[in-house]
């Protein structure tokens, strides 16, 4: 079928109706302008986009405008003339439109490589008011108020693509390594950082809402009306005992019993309102009681997949997980989110070792996958925030990691003279984000990976080393946002993962599955997490978090 047939179809008809389906009809802007144009020039084509910026031109007679569909950073120029479609809708910027017509080459001189010249318009989404984006550049901060809009900027459509890109890059490495995508679940009984900064997810306070209501429409009975309902009873169940006893009719004694059991029931309801009382139940200390909670238990957002992950890395051997995460820090910076998403892969029969080795080249992988499929939108970011950007990639994607000891870290750190630190570095701390980002920019020049931590700052999990100071842990740090990756081999051994989650005052009882994976079959393994907008802040040179994830969920603001 004829594009314009469809296109016609589509005026007359409703979308549900088979015929009227035109989207797979339609061609994305992306795969016209980033081709050869002499293989597009005189090809009809049916566009969707929305007007970045609209002009009438030739007093009144024709109209420029600029229609971006979000596949690309670039707009296609669209020539519609006022006999096609009143002007004035198409012009304002933000509105919607659905138009056919022919591609042609523009008029030697201009900078546009070919343009749509439509003689079809099929659909438009009209500007009723003043459009709240404004032409001149708003600042990110000022586009987080308009969380609803703020996709349809150049720089926060660019971050969508490159955040897919990665998204893309990471399903493909992880597969073409053999490993299997497992959905670890959201809602959790286990922390698995041991921090405590978890939401708690749970059903007390609505249900401490509801029953409030029902006792304040309905108040709860006296104890003079429950007594009352027994004396009911008694009187019903002293009537079925008469009945019983001069031999009366089945029937008779049926009814009496019914009516006896109505009295019942309706003690038993008045009691358990009489135990209604308001607010959310605690015990004697003063400490909540899940008892009726939805899961009978504390269960929280997790803050991590790398447990339950675990469980499948012992069962088919090399598994990821990649998915959302929860983090109840009530920090403001620039680095940090409520709801962040994390790549967390889990390699059985694995080292320290091999765990550095995969995370080296997967952070290689995507950094090559954005050289070769985002090529516009990274030159857009090296225009207008980070210069170094794409020669970033380039270091990163081709160069060996360099690789030292935590002790080695600290004892170079200690070294320097020529920059004080705002953070004091001695042997056991945690290195922070301008110690991680020397190491890497000043020192190295290049990613680093720090393993052997001291095991007074790692997780329980963690694999204690022979000299029991510290445990096989390791951090890619990369330029410009320091920390990149966090892993570890996992304590495999039984005795000694218990101890590690008593030493950090950890209820022993909620891990017991945990240990279980040790008590059947134990097997060395190791994972790592990516925290993945820290890799989009890496790669686009961006300098907050908020702007490299959809929704930002941080204190204060949970839009949408």
């Amino acid at each position: 079928m004829e594009v314009a047939e469809v296109a016609t179809k589509m005026a007359a008809t409703s979308l549900g109706n088979p015929e009227g389906r035109v989207l797979r009809h339609m061609t994305k802007i992306n795969k016209i302008l980033e081709d050869d144009v002499a293989n597009w020039a005189g090809r009809r084509v049916l566009v969707g986009g929305w007007v970045k910026t609209g002009r009438e031109q030739g007093k009144g007679s024709f109209a420029f405008l600029e229609v971006n569909d979000g596949s690309c950073l670039a707009n296609l120029q669209v020539i519609c003339d006022a006999a096609t479609h009143p002007l004035a809708e198409l012009v304002p910027t933000g509105t919607s439109v659905l138009v056919e017509g022919e591609l042609k080459p523009p008029p030697e001189g201009v900078k546009q490589r070919i343009e749509l010249k439509v003689d079809r318009v099929l659909e438009v989404g009209p500007v009723g008011e003043k459009y709240p984006l404004p032409k001149t550049r708003l600042t990110l901060e000022n586009l987080r108020d308009f969380m609803h809009l703020r996709a349809r900027t150049n720089t926060i459509s660019a971050v969508a693509r490159i955040r897919d890109e990665l998204a893309h890059a990471t399903h493909a490495f992880f597969r073409q390594n053999g490993f299997r995508y497992i959905h670890t679940p959201i809602l959790t009984t286990s922390d698995c950082e041991g921090a405590g900064e978890m939401f708690q997810a749970t059903v007390l306070f609505s249900q401490a809402e509801k029953i409030a209501k029902e006792l304040k429409e309905n108040p709860p009975p006296s104890e003079s009306d429950i007594e009352a309902a027994k004396l009911v009873v008694k009187e019903k169940g002293d009537i079925v005992a008469q009945l019983k006893s001069t031999k009366a009719s089945k029937a008779e004694i049926t009814g009496a019993v019914s009516e006896l059991n109505r009295a019942k029931e309706s003690v038993s309801r008045l009691e358990e309102r009489y135990k209604l009382k308001p607010g959310i139940p605690t015990n004697p200390d003063g400490q909540f009681v899940f008892d009726s909670d939805f899961f009978k238990k504390p269960a929280f957002l997790t803050v991590s997949g790398q447990l339950q992950v675990e469980t499948y890395a012992c069962a088919i051997g090399s598994v990821y997980t990649f998915g959302p995460t929860f983090r109840a820090e009530n920090s403001h910076t620039s680095r940090h989110l409520a709801e962040f998403w994390m790549v967390e892969p889990e390699m059985a029969f694995a080292t320290l070792e091999d765990d550095m080795d995969y995370a080296e080249e997967y952070v290689k992988f995507m950094c090559q996958w954005l050289l070769d499929n985002s090529k516009g939108d990274m030159e857009f970011m090296v225009k207008n925030y980070d210069k170094t950007a794409i020669e970033r990639l380039k270091l990163v994607a081709s160069t060996p990691f360099a690789r030292v000891s935590y002790t080695e870290a600290v004892e170079i750190l200690m070294g320097v003279t020529e920059k004080k630190f705002e953070n004091k570095v001695e042997w056991g701390i945690d290195l922070a984000s301008e110690h991680e980002r020397y190491l890497t920019e000043v020192i190295f020049k290049k990613p680093v990976i720090v393993y052997n931590y001291p095991k007074g700052i790692k997780a329980f999990y963690m694999r204690l080393n022979d000299d029991q100071k510290t445990v096989a842990a390791m951090d890619v740090l990369v330029p410009k946002v320091g920390e990149l990756i966090g892993g570890s081999q996992r304590e495999e051994r039984i005795d000694i993962l218990k101890q590690r989650i008593l030493d950090q005052d950890l209820p022993l009882e909620i891990y017991e599955w945990y240990l279980d994976l040790r008590r059947y079959g134990s097997v060395k393994h190791s994972g790592f997490g990516l925290g993945f907008e820290r890799m989009i802040l890496f790669a686009t040179g961006l300098d907050n978090i908020r702007d490299v994830i959809p929704f930002p969920r941080y204190p204060g603001r949970a839009d949408l």
